[in-house]
């Protein structure tokens, strides 16, 4: 840790608390660690500085530990309890972690059970902090075209483009799938002295050929059955401004031919004319292609590829900035909610790590498609790591591109359920050490339930006896 979290320690017994400093001690050495022998004393110190994890005994005089979590967490949003509680008082526990406790430990306390819990709640603790800060630099976030990111690697991108934006030189702007690259090229125009002109795109392997030169040239009525009117081109309807020609590497041999020409006289001929018409136009320009290749295959002209590629701006995939994919996280559901005119979402720090550990081939594109399902089908303020499985299972998961149409709701909604009920099963037992009585208790299901589940699903729960 950067800076020394602390711990807080609550116990009326003064032996024991001073034992469990000693063993803290022992095994965190970059914490701080504070001591109340009250409940009272506890608030007290939580009002007056920063506290990341509270220990507490469940059981003592005047004020008791469920008591003061309740009054603890109105104190502290971002503050991690764990309960102490004797055996025989499990339950207690397991009312504590239903009320927001993190975790519990039972006496006699297990010096490496206890440092464990600690570590973890220490990690919650910071991503619950992580989560809010997000959450505060999503408020700033104005409008118009923007990148998300505060990852190294962005910041160096965000260098380049601001070095290039000045400039009226063609760039090319090379980038996987779904990076975000047309975001990149609005970026770049309105950093731009041509910010106050058009900002003109075109998404060239959408349109078919003889099309395409049309839109991009325009054309004179009667060229082609059909042209009953005269068409001005995007080249002239950007006049002063910026044009993006989206995906430039799937373009044909002709209309490469005749860009070429339009990039080094700068002037248009529209199709079915006999005049030239000089430009005044910005061109960018965007590829996922590996235009190299493409050009050893004959399939792309060498002397275009040096016309376009002026300068040259790289847009990173998720899998090179995983830092930035809480931000991106948070941003999108602030977006999506926006725009489905819903209350604000929330998540939890377990379901952004998950989020943030997936690779993510679709890059920015899959990962807002995601989000949005994710709010479509929550029920609740803050979303979950239970949620983000259950969609993620529906189909729709991290590790591969999403597909365009949804299963049929019956099919899809069985293999949701049953991917869910694995993954809870799996994850009570290995929280109880594969104890079905306690992970019974902690489920809030019957015990016979459970084994019937636990059957069903083929699971050894022996195997988390670990």
């Amino acid at each position: 840790m950067n800076d020394r979290a602390t711990i807080l320690v609550v116990d009326d017994e003064d032996d024991f608390r001073k034992g469990l400093l000693r063993i803290i001690a022992s095994g965190l050495q970059e914490v701080e660690c504070l001591d109340a022998a009250s409940a009272e004393e506890a608030l007290e110190k939580i009002r007056s500085q920063a506290v990341a994890v509270m220990l507490t005994d469940l059981r003592m005089p005047s004020m008791s530990g469920i008591e003061l979590l309740e009054k603890a967490r109105g104190l502290a949003a971002d503050l991690t309890t764990v309960v102490i509680t004797a055996y025989g008082t499990i339950e207690d526990a397991v009312r504590a972690v239903k009320l927001g406790a993190y975790d519990f430990v039972t006496k006699p306390i297990e010096k490496n059970a206890l440092i464990h819990v600690l570590t973890k709640a220490l990690e919650r603790h910071r991503l619950l902090s992580e989560n809010r800060q997000l959450q505060e630099k999503i408020a700033v976030i104005g409008a118009g075209p923007r990148m998300i990111g505060k990852s190294r690697v962005m910041e160096h991108l965000y260098r380049r483009m601001a070095a290039v934006a000045p400039t009226d030189y063609t760039v090319l702007i090379r980038g996987a799938s779904g990076t975000g690259k047309e975001v990149a090229a609005r970026m770049i125009h309105s950093l731009s002295p041509r910010a106050g002109k058009p900002f003109m795109s075109i998404n060239c392997p959408a349109i078919p050929e003889p099309l395409l030169e049309s839109e991009l040239f325009g054309h004179v009525r009667g060229a082609f059955t059909g042209a009953d009117r005269n068409h001005r081109g995007l080249f002239e309807a950007a006049a002063g401004g910026t044009l993006l020609l989206d995906e430039i590497g799937e373009i044909s041999p002709n209309i490469q031919a005749k860009l070429l020409r339009v990039l080094q006289e700068r002037e248009i001929r529209p199709v079915g004319s006999n005049e030239k018409k000089k430009i005044d136009v910005r061109i960018l320009a965007t590829t996922n292609q590996d235009l190299e290749k493409k050009i050893a295959g004959g399939t792309f002209r060498e002397d275009l590829f040096y016309r376009l590629n002026v300068l040259e701006i790289r847009i990173p995939g998720l899998e090179e900035r995983r830092a930035d994919i809480p931000l991106l996280v948070h941003y999108y559901l602030h977006k999506t909610c926006a725009e489905m005119q819903m209350p604000p979402r929330g998540i939890s720090p377990d379901a952004l790590a998950f989020l943030s550990e997936q690779p993510w081939p679709g890059n920015i594109r899959q990962l807002i498609n995601f989000v949005r399902r994710l709010v479509v089908f929550s029920e609740q303020a803050d979303i979950d790591l239970a949620l983000v499985r259950l969609v993620a299972s529906c189909g729709h998961d991290c590790t591969g591109p999403a597909p365009d149409d949804l299963p049929p709701y019956k099919e899809a909604k069985e293999r949701a359920m049953a991917a869910f009920a694995r993954q809870y099963v799996q994850t009570v037992l290995a929280k109880t050490g594969g104890n079905i009585s306690r992970a019974a208790r902690l489920s809030g299901l019957e015990r016979v339930s459970l084994q019937k589940i636990i059957k069903r699903l083929n699971i050894d729960p022996g195997s988390f006896n670990t």
